[in-house]
């Protein structure tokens, strides 16, 4: 190789070593990889220390970063789904906190994180692992259910360590889990790295958390309730809260006992969220949108004490747009305060398959309004749907109201309370715009019967916006 032609691979390469972010100090280790007997001095220029080098190893040190630089800025063709465990310690940047404190915690959760079954039994070729500074994101490929198990292993951990420090010595960290996509990247030294959804929103989803929290997103959420009836029963809805960009996300609290180990905490996201009602608005579109051919309304009492109330609600409904609908909307009122994860909603389609709440709007504590997601879309004029509602919640009032959003075929009522307790039946009708309840011409029945006393009304043709009250 001549001059002319040294000096062009020369420039070349020193523009490649700078768009990947390489210095002179990882060129001298490249150079001493390659060939350990060549001598270079580190005082020298990257320009003087390529020029250095004989043409053969030039060569390959051109060819290598022309790899190297390929490698960092293409996007691979295809995204993969990891399933994330993101936290990081609370409090960190506390200015009351020394930086050697700091970093003994650090290293402690560190610590507890490799000592966890979870983590030690990963598969090491298809896990991820990041560092983030004062925490981790692991990324799991091969079972959602890993992520969890690895926060219910660290907070146990975590519980037992604190027990046995000092205040200031307690390690309080916060726990976000998600599932999503991913693109594997290089970062500026060509380490693995990985950007996308599924990391992103774990991260976003941790930052809404307080000390002790373990908070999921509801992609993760709804694929591990399906796995098994106990992790369901920790993953409760607690509403939707923004994350960035005036985009909001539906939160799910993970707090439970599960084993015989209590995890998570019961407090709310320390983020603020605004609760906008959709009712007004959501029940005069559905005045168009479905007509219902019935609808039972099914009450048990349970606990004459607190009126504790087993509701259901079976709507079977036709879509009458000319578009497919892809929700419902749903609202719940209450005399008792309630958190909405101590209601126990269920919901279910016409074949008994689970329906997923797609958007918790109001979590007051007298008040609950979601959006409830169709499994299939809901075709025009389709018949034979329906979607079933169950809830529980307290009744001391003794009576229940219900709104029709639309016009109504026919409605079936049905209340049952235990066997010997009193009961005053009547029902009432509101008409809209109208304030004042007046009775209804047709009287419910009552059947006394061997474990309970059943009160069932029912009636035809009810026009949207009508309203019942059932008084017992």
């Amino acid at each position: 190789m001549d001059e002319l032609e040294r000096k062009a691979m020369i420039a070349e390469t020193l523009g490649a070593l700078e768009r990947i972010g390489k210095d002179k100090y990882w060129l001298l280790e490249e150079i001493k990889r390659r060939n350990a007997n060549l001598s270079i001095s580190s005082s020298l220029t990257t320009y003087e220390i390529l020029y250095a080098c004989p043409d053969i190893l030039l060569i390959q040190l051109s060819d290598f970063l022309k790899v190297v630089e390929a490698k960092t800025t293409d996007v691979p063709l295809y995204s993969e789904t990891y399933h994330w465990f993101y936290t990081d310690l609370v409090a960190s940047s506390d200015p009351s906190n020394s930086v050697d404190d700091q970093a003994r915690k650090i290293v402690e959760l560190n610590k507890l994180i490799r000592q966890a079954m979870t983590f030690r039994t990963r598969n090491q070729e298809t896990t991820i692992i990041l560092p983030t500074g004062d925490g981790n994101a692991i990324g799991f490929k091969d079972n959602p259910e890993k992520p969890l198990l690895l926060a219910m292993e660290v907070h146990k951990a975590i519980n037992e360590h604190n027990d046995r420090q000092l205040p200031k010595k307690k390690i309080e960290v916060r726990i976000g889990l998600s599932s999503g996509p991913v693109y594997r990247i290089q970062d500026l030294l060509g380490n693995p790295n990985v950007w996308g959804n599924g990391i992103i929103y774990a991260r976003r989803v941790m930052d809404l958390g307080r000390a002790k929290s373990i908070l999921a997103s509801p992609t993760f959420a709804e694929e591990v309730e399906r796995l098994k009836p106990d992790f369901k029963k920790l993953m409760h809805l607690i509403g939707d809260y923004p994350i960035k960009h005036g985009e909001k996300l539906p939160i799910y609290n993970v707090y439970g006992t599960i084993d015989g180990v209590d995890i998570g905490t019961k407090k709310r996201p320390i983020a603020r969220r605004a609760q906008i009602s959709q009712a007004q608005k959501a029940i005069s579109e559905g005045s168009g949108r479905f007509y219902y051919t019935a609808i039972e309304v099914m009450l048990n009492i349970v606990d004459v004490k607190t009126m504790m109330t087993h509701h259901t609600n079976i709507l079977h409904l036709i879509n009458q747009y000319k578009d497919e609908a892809e929700r419902y909307f749903i609202r719940l009122d209450g005399d008792v305060p309630r958190d909405f994860p101590d209601l126990n909603v269920k919901i279910t389609d016409e074949e008994g398959k689970a329906l997923h709440i797609s958007s918790l709007n109001v979590n007051k504590p007298l008040a609950k309004e979601f959006f409830v997601r169709f499994n299939r879309p809901l075709k025009p004029n389709h018949k034979g749907k329906s979607l079933k509602l169950e809830w529980d919640w307290e009744e001391p009032e003794k009576h229940y109201d219900y709104t029709f959003a639309s016009d109504c075929k026919k409605f079936h009522y049905v209340l049952r309370v235990p066997k010997g307790m009193p009961i005053r039946q009547r029902v009432l009708r509101r008409e809209p715009h109208v304030y004042e309840w007046t009775y209804e011409r047709t009287h419910a029945t009552i059947k006394y019967l061997e474990k309970n006393t059943q009160v069932e009304w029912i009636g035809y043709n009810i026009p949207a916006f009508h309203a019942y009250r059932f008084d017992w």
